[in-house]
């Protein structure tokens, strides 16, 4: 028997940073994101029980031990870790994700673990999100655990905040555990998530006119987010911090209405607010796909996640996004076909 789940990265339309707990515990935040149709797979074997030979009472006999052995192989990196049980689990940089999850859950039994993405490496998308979210999910069902999405959520915050130290926010989780277009508050370490109902035709519309590129770099969120925290520490940022907020707070009006045009203008209002955050957000390669983007036809766009690198989204005038993606792609940046994902975590069971 193996045990699945899936679960969808999304893109952030506006307020990323401000779902940042030290963040807003001093500036409430607000983010409008939406989940696409590229996943993060998860895939559980339970490991049999292994027979050994014991002597009882004079005798050898074969007898049934429980096999705690922990297998974990990630498809993307291509890289094994194993572990006589969950003991000697330790954290060196290798699938430290998975090992976080299975010692989150405290599982006691031999499992093969196995980790895939759709999604490019450092894509902004908020892939390690949706992975721990998806590990949170497979464990759960296969440890016959049922938790609410806020509660996968949490968890899979956890795993990287409290088990491998590593700053972060909280929407790319929510937005993994639930699906679809949700606005979301945070007051410090609380969020509230709201589901978004958009009408048919402007969510096709929205597709139609979106172009979603990968800039073949790998951002390096951990050094943007020191650069972030030493700028909020000193005062630097806060004023950035509240635009995101107001922008986040006027595309959900937009969207809810249907004015795509003020929502890509957004989408730069946002841009500007995200590179007041630090210059390192921003390079001169992204400058030049954005200038390109925007001679093209785009309306507005941003970088994805903590930008850097990764992923840029842009949303164009009536009939140009053709032009668009084709001036992206002849500048070396990689398209990105997608549709949005109204469903968040999904777990089954196969043979």
């Amino acid at each position: 028997m193996l045990t699945h789940s899936r679960s969808p990265v999304r893109i952030d339309f506006a307020g990323g940073w401000t779902d940042v707990p030290m963040f807003a515990q001093e500036i409430p935040g607000a983010v409008l994101n939406a989940t696409i149709n590229l996943y993060s797979y998860v895939t559980i074997r339970n490991i049999p029980s292994k027979e050994a030979v014991v002597s009882k009472y004079g005798y050898n006999c074969k007898e049934k031990q429980e096999n705690r052995q922990l297998t974990m192989y990630s498809a993307d990196f291509d890289l094994y870790e194993f572990a006589s049980d969950i003991r000697n689990i330790e954290y060196n940089g290798n699938i430290d994700l998975v090992k976080a999850a299975i010692k989150r859950l405290n599982v006691e039994y031999g499992l093969d673990v196995i980790t895939r993405s759709e999604a490019p490496p450092g894509s902004g998308l908020g892939t390690s999100a949706s992975m721990g979210v998806a590990l949170v999910g497979a464990l759960a069902k296969n440890m016959e655990i049922f938790y609410l999405p806020k509660e996968i959520a949490e968890l899979a915050v956890k795993l990287e905040t409290e088990e491998l130290g590593i700053f972060s926010g909280k929407q790319d989780h929510y937005a993994a555990a639930l699906g679809g277009f949700n606005f979301m508050r945070f007051d410090g370490e609380i969020v509230s998530s709201y589901a978004m109902r958009i009408p048919e035709d402007v969510i096709l519309n929205l597709e139609k006119k979106s172009v979603l590129v990968y800039t073949g770099k790998s951002r390096l969120s951990s050094n943007i987010h020191e650069h972030v925290i030493d700028s909020f520490k000193k005062g630097k940022n806060k004023t950035a911090l509240e635009g995101l907020v107001r922008v986040a707070e006027k595309m959900k009006v937009v969207l809810a209405n249907g004015n795509l045009t003020d929502f890509g203008q957004l989408l730069l209002d946002n841009w500007k607010y995200q590179k007041e955050m630090h210059s390192s957000i921003t390079n001169e390669q992204i400058d030049n796909l954005f200038e390109i983007a925007i001679s093209n036809g785009a309306i507005g766009g941003k970088a994805c996640g903590a930008g850097g690198g990764g992923c840029l989204y842009f949303y164009c005038k009536d009939n140009t996004e053709h032009k668009v993606r084709k001036a992206l792609e002849g500048a070396g940046a990689r398209i990105l076909n997608f549709h949005f994902e109204f469903n968040g975590l999904r777990t089954w069971v196969s043979q």
